[in-house]
């Protein structure tokens, strides 16, 4: 906490009228003695987005934010209390074979008759922008598909209007990997269906090295996109930088220039047309959760999220390793009961094997602490994927960022789509 006295008006922000804890928002904290809007005195200086008791909690009694238990009082907690991990004790995870299953289901008014213009593609999909995108089937051309794609956006780009931009879809696959193995085609099918997003226009351009496990094949076996040509062709234009017909660094990108001038072409002659708000899809995206996320930005989106699936949009909600202690605020809101029928022992499944995906995939470089500064012990950086997952003194701070993460879904009732996953897995 800053250690500057903070002479402005206390400011709490609580969730739900059910809540006995707040959390505090002025900039530098909340020094002893404060007094809370509520009425309650501060007993010793909060940090900023740090929980404050608003009432007396007794020992072993539930502390609730969101109107959910995020656990139980270790001792006495008179009102003013400083709220954090060392002075709570974690409940008990929901059995998963008695979990509340559509029970808070709400309905909202359909909105008719919203549009907005998009970019309709050949298989029928909407895109929202008019993108070039470059795949990649390894990590190992990103280098040289960095450079191509600086210089096709000073000497290509301006000369087509009508297209936003290119990029190039870079990841850290495809080589020195077990391909083989099962839980290979979870990354491949996922880098797959990136490169097939409807912003992208249809039309697919990759960037191979050539000796790699993940040959283009693989990663775009031929018919893998409807619409995109018959089954035995090929649907995509390819550069492979190990061709013997590229001599050295300016030949490889002279050719991802001249394909990628052949797709600006195309691109260029697309217009938007009017299409109806149901052929929206919106992905939601993590930007970093602490303790005002789920107060601030994350009811925003939910709010939006509500307001585009009433008017027939697809909204999805991805974040299954942060919501994951969060099963039973899912299933209470699935729009029937047969969309959990994949829950149960399965959800944990899920989430083991999405984190053993993720730690293939992705890295974790420096700390996290973004997500966790609110309430974790002071000092405390986390690095990598074990420490992420198991250490104990996060437990409050996921409890924390799975409520939070689970706002952006808005109210509507869901259709869980998890149990495909568990399909793949049986």
């Amino acid at each position: 906490m800053d250690t500057r006295l903070n002479t402005e008006t206390p400011r709490i922000i609580c969730m739900h009228a059910q809540d006995n804890v707040a959390i505090v928002a002025n900039d530098l904290g909340l020094p002893a003695g404060a007094r809370l809007p509520c009425g309650a005195v501060l007993r010793e200086a909060v940090p900023q987005g740090h929980k404050v008791a608003l009432v007396d909690i007794a020992e072993s009694q539930p502390v609730r934010r969101y109107n959910v238990v995020i656990g139980y009082a270790a001792g006495a907690l008179p009102a003013g209390s400083w709220i954090n991990e060392q002075r709570l004790i974690m409940p008990k995870p929901p059995a998963l074979d008695d979990l509340p299953i559509a029970t808070e289901n709400a309905q909202l008014k359909p909105l008719e008759g919203y549009t907005f213009e998009g970019y309709r593609n050949p298989d029928g999909s909407v895109g929202t922008r008019n993108l070039l995108a470059i795949t990649t089937t390894v990590q190992c051309v990103s280098g040289v598909v960095e450079h191509a794609v600086r210089r096709i956006r000073q000497e290509l780009l301006p000369r087509y209007p009508n297209v936003d931009d290119v990029l190039g879809l870079e990841h850290i696959y495809g080589c020195g990997v077990a391909i083989e193995a099962a839980e290979a085609e979870i990354p491949i099918r996922t880098l797959r269906n990136i490169s097939f997003n409807p912003n992208f226009g249809g039309g697919t351009m990759v960037v191979s090295l050539g000796c790699e496990k993940l040959q283009p094949e693989r990663l775009l076996p031929p018919g893998a996109m409807r619409g995109r040509g018959a089954a035995a062709l090929r649907d995509y234009d390819l550069i492979t930088l190990q061709d013997p017909s590229h001599v050295g660094f300016e030949a490889m990108i002279g050719s991802i220039m001249q394909t990628a001038e052949q797709h600006l072409d195309v691109l260029d002659r697309r217009r938007r047309e009017t299409c109806p708000a149901a052929e929206l899809i919106v992905g939601m995206q993590c930007g970093g959760s602490d303790a005002f996320s789920g107060v601030t930005a994350n009811p925003a989106v939910g709010f939006a999220s509500d307001l585009l699936v009433r008017a027939g949009a697809t909204v999805m909600f991805s974040e299954n390793t942060e919501v994951r202690d969060g099963v039973a605020q899912l299933t209470a809101r699935a729009a029937n009961a047969d969309d959990t029928r994949w829950t149960g022992g399965r959800w944990y499944a899920i989430i083991g094997f999405t984190v053993q995906v993720q730690a293939t995939t992705v890295s974790f470089k420096g700390p996290m602490w973004g997500n966790f500064r609110f309430g974790a012990p002071a000092g405390t950086s986390y690095y990598n994927t074990s420490n992420f997952f198991l250490s104990p003194s996060l437990i409050t701070g996921f409890r924390l960022t799975k409520l939070a993460a689970r706002s952006k879904s808005g109210l509507r009732p869901k259709k869980l789509c998890a149990h495909r996953l568990a399909s793949m897995m049986a």
